[in-house]
């Protein structure tokens, strides 16, 4: 795995040395300069880097200054700084610590001693890197339906809820489909829960891939879908809602569930402050809809609409 260090010092001899020192290790595989705080900045970035050497004292801005700016960026903060003091600059030191650096080291500063403290460093930043990846992958993990990749319910309706909240603040529109696919313990009655799997897979895939990169697609639960569509009018979902369907029957399958063909029901509904009023009321325009498209002969989309605005919904 590569790593980078950047050096942070006025003085070219010690840059040099620095690096010297450190290629006589092989710690790093890239290794990035600057004279100055500044420098070092616009270095950091437009790179990627493992750890900073940075003197205090420079012209322009200064090694305190460059530490104030790195406080300001969250995305920067995990990069951790060694400075480089003289050895009479107790206070110094102190107040470079205080101001988010990591460690330091002091000028002349003894070539075992750096390499020993770079390496600590370095070991501390790759245990919060992978802490900080297994956290990442956790909060996916919890996000996401295990079976159809989609999100679960649990992040759909925290979504939902910001979304809500979103176009109260704002005015915009906001949509919502809920889908069901017909007849599908059917499935599972002939086919098997294995099969009826591979089945929620691919109505899930055909749902992700009528919908835009920023809408919501989330497994309910059991054979039903949610999509929440942000800046939607009642139309546009209807028409969205319409596509998928279309794509749902429209899927083939191979080996045993070859002679299986599927369709799906789907209820729309566009959120009205004055309508939804919350959003346990804005599901259940969306469920309501749904449940007459089941009851009008499945294969078919039904909204809600407050406003009685036709819309042309064919099958």
């Amino acid at each position: 795995m590569s790593t980078s260090v950047l050096i942070i010092d006025d003085s070219v001899t010690v840059r040099e040395q620095i690096i010297k020192t450190l290629e006589s290790f092989r710690l790093f595989s890239r290794y990035y300069q600057a004279e100055d705080g500044l420098e070092g900045f616009k270095k950091l970035l437009s790179s990627q880097v493992d750890i900073i050497l940075c003197d205090l004292e420079m012209p322009r801005i200064d090694g305190f200054k460059f530490l104030s700016m790195l406080k300001a960026r969250p995305d920067l903060q995990d990069v951790p700084v060694i400075i480089l003091t003289g050895m009479n600059d107790r206070e110094r030191k102190i107040k470079g610590l205080e101001q988010g650096a990591s460690d330091y080291i002091t000028k002349p500063f003894d070539h075992e001693e750096l390499v020993a403290r770079v390496k600590v460093h370095l070991k501390i930043k790759k245990l919060q890197d992978d802490l900080k990846r297994s956290n990442e992958l956790l909060l996916e993990l919890s996000n996401t339906d295990h079976l159809t990749g989609l999100f679960n319910r649990r992040y759909m309706m925290e979504a939902l809820e910001k979304e809500v909240q979103r176009s109260i603040r704002k005015g915009g529109n906001l949509s919502l489909i809920m889908l069901d696919i017909d007849n599908f313990k059917l499935v599972n009655d002939s086919f098997g829960h294995l099969q009826g799997d591979v089945v929620l897979q691919r109505v899930a895939l055909q749902l992700q891939k009528e919908l835009r990169s920023y809408d919501c697609a989330a497994r309910y639960g059991g054979e039903e879908f949610v999509a929440i569509l942000p800046d939607s009018t009642l139309k546009e979902s209807v028409f969205v809602a319409d596509r998928i369907r279309l794509a749902v029957q429209g899927t083939r399958f191979s080996g045993l569930l070859s002679p299986l063909s599927i369709t799906a029901s789907m209820g729309v509904a566009c959120f009205s402050q004055k309508d939804s009023a919350t959003v346990d009321g804005f599901i259940k325009q969306a469920d309501d809809a749904l449940y007459r498209a089941k009851a009008n002969g499945r294969n078919r989309v039904e909204f809600h609409d407050p406003d009685g605005i036709p819309i042309s919904n064919q099958r």
